[in-house]
């Protein structure tokens, strides 16, 4: 039954994935795609079988099993996850399909939630299979439909690239109901999909060949269309979200080409357009993706990064500014504003007693962050870590880092952490190579229980899936033994217990080679565990406290100081974890439960 229903994209692109009859959908989260996969989890579990694998790479294979094997198959991933899931990617591009394969990448202009501004649109010709950009929910919908029967009437995978933007602003859909796609019977085809080297060279050709048709159906396809202004002198080529905002900055001063099938790019419908007018603008975020395509056919003078800027964010502001040189005009606004808010880990955030107990060794060690909620502890005052790169690389970099330490006389020891999620993501690669090289190296899993930086998605050791089955607890502690780390150089600690995780790292910095440290205690977001907490919390006894500021040295959000003397008032966020507790010295903190 159809209806029109104001959806966000990432709720456009589920719906979009079971309105086309797909059978498996796999995605490790990531802002900002993550709701794809946990809207299809929410509704559409019992038509597909849907899973959060322990990353990007995985979950695209995944897909690209239940492809060739004739179901049809989806997969999702924020821009710098797709870097992770390339090595299939690129495989599968010359393989092709069996039943339909298409994948989301979402990407994150301005650094909303992301290490970089990565432009994935690249990836088509790098890989060499289709790629569709939609620019509303609607689109985001009909896309992922229409790309089931591109991928098996191409014999591609398709990508779908979307940004922050797209994913997450919201547009009537008019929505339909789920085509029936039988399963293709799987047959044994070697020359197709196992990719050695004399396949893989026969596949080159043929992929070649089936972009050269792609480019050709292209040129009227219903992805691409011009939109002309009667009069316009200027011809604007655009994409994606950028659509949007160049038709509200240029309006009827220009006629349009709005390209949706982005790769392969149709030169003739390129050069048609072109050549109709005085005055080209190319108007994308980020890089000169498709100027540079459009420059290649031979059309000098056009507009592009030399006025739109390569960074951030587009908006019609912008544009105008960029290139009528205008200011923007008067806009809604109130006179409040927000009072400044640093972000920082949350009242009782178990990775708090981890950066309390590592600032205290800075002197003795060099720490390496990672991707997750304890890259928050890179700011004052725990200034814990100096670096940090991408999943994984907080126990990789270790081994590079403690060779250079060695070789400068450096005495301080190479530290470094990982979430739970990212142990399983990468993380166990990692030790396995800590440990095979000997590395000097302290080893810190920092376990609590979730996904929890995404919006708590279940994980390998959250012993339930994302279609809310229960499922066996993968154990860290085994893992980090079956690695090769022995107890001797093995510690696993409460974060919140101080003299434990003091105790801990001081081990850490004393042994001689690899040395593991496993925190364990549960994100106080948890349901159950807020649930578990109550009407837990901490009281200041005003008569007791003398201002020492000592209990801020937590850098607890519960915890404030005024008039001389800390306080943790009512409606704070306290939970009671205790922390504070043990840093008084005055018994001028104590736990209460009413």
């Amino acid at each position: 039954m159809s209806d029109k229903i104001m959806m966000s994209g990432n709720e456009a692109i589920a719906r979009g994935v079971w309105e086309a009859g797909v059978h498996v959908a796999a995605a490790y989260p990531g802002t900002p795609s993550t709701e794809i996969l946990e809207n299809i989890g929410t509704l559409f579990k019992d038509d597909i079988y849907c899973e959060w694998s322990v990353n990007e790479k995985v979950a695209f294979e995944v897909a690209a099993g239940a492809s060739i094997g004739g179901a049809r198959a989806f997969c999702a991933f924020k821009h710098v996850g797709m870097n992770v899931a390339t090595d299939p990617i690129f495989s599968m591009g010359y393989a092709g399909v069996n039943g339909g394969l298409v994948f989301v990448t979402a990407d994150d202009p301005g650094c909303w939630s992301s290490q970089n501004e990565q432009d994935n649109r690249w990836y088509g010709p790098h890989t060499k299979i289709a790629m569709l950009e939609p620019s509303d929910s609607q689109e985001c919908l009909d896309f992922v439909k229409a790309a089931y029967e591109l991928s098996e009437r191409f014999d591609t995978p398709v990508m779908i690239r979307v940004t922050t933007r797209v994913c997450h602003s919201k547009s009537l859909v008019q929505t339909g109901d789920r085509k029936d796609v039988d399963v293709i019977k799987y047959e044994r085809n070697p020359s197709k999909f196992a990719l050695l080297p004399a396949t893989a060279i026969a596949r080159h050709p043929v992929r070649e060949k089936l972009l050269a048709e792609m480019e050709e159906y292209s040129y009227d396809c219903p992805f691409n269309r011009v939109e002309e202004t009667e009069g316009a002198a200027i011809g604007v080529i655009t994409s994606g979200i950028s659509y949007q905002h160049a038709r509200e900055a240029f309006g009827k001063k220009a006629s349009y080409l709005k390209l949706g099938l982005t790769y392969p790019v149709c030169g003739k419908l390129v050069r048609e357009f072109c050549e109709k007018y005085d005055t080209l603008y190319v108007i994308e975020e980020n890089d000169p993706y498709l100027e540079l395509q459009v420059k290649a056919l031979g059309f000098t003078g056009i507009h592009g990064k030399d006025l739109v800027p390569a960074c951030n964010e587009l908006n019609a502001a912008v544009l105008r500014r960029a290139i009528f040189n205008e200011e923007p005009g008067e806009s809604y606004h109130v006179e409040a504003t927000a009072p400044a808010r640093p972000p920082t880990m949350c009242a009782g955030c178990p990775h708090r007693g981890f950066f309390l107990s590592l600032s205290k060794v800075l002197d003795k060690v060099v720490p390496a962050g990672d991707i997750g909620c304890y890259g928050l502890g890179t700011q004052a005052p725990f200034n814990g870590f100096g670096f940090s790169l991408c999943m994984g690389a907080g126990f990789s970099t270790l081994v590079g880092l403690s060779q250079a330490l060695k070789r400068q006389s450096d005495p301080r020891k190479a530290l470094g952490m990982v979430g739970d999620s990212t142990f399983f993501h990468s993380g166990i690669t990692s030790l396995i190579d800590i440990v095979s090289s000997e590395s000097n190296v302290i080893a810190c899993v920092l376990d609590n229980s979730i996904t929890a930086m995404t919006g708590h998605q279940e994980n390998p050791g959250t012993a339930r899936n994302l279609m809310g089955q229960s499922s066996p607890v993968v154990d860290i502690i085994a893992l980090v033994k079956a690695c090769g780390i022995d107890e001797d150089h093995l510690r696993v600690v409460d974060p919140l217990d101080i003299s434990a995780m003091d105790a801990a790292l001081r081990d850490g910095i004393e042994a001689n080679g690899p040395f593991v440290i496993v925190t364990k205690r549960p994100c106080v977001l948890i349901k159950e565990v807020a649930r578990a907490n109550g009407k837990r919390h901490a009281v200041i006894d005003p008569e007791k406290c003398i201002g020492c500021r000592m209990c801020m040295s937590a850098a607890c959000p519960a915890i404030a100081f005024k008039d001389g003397r800390s306080m943790i008032s009512e409606g704070s966020g306290c939970i009671g974890c205790g922390l504070c507790t043990q840093l008084c010295r005055f018994g001028a903190i104590s736990i209460v439960e009413e």
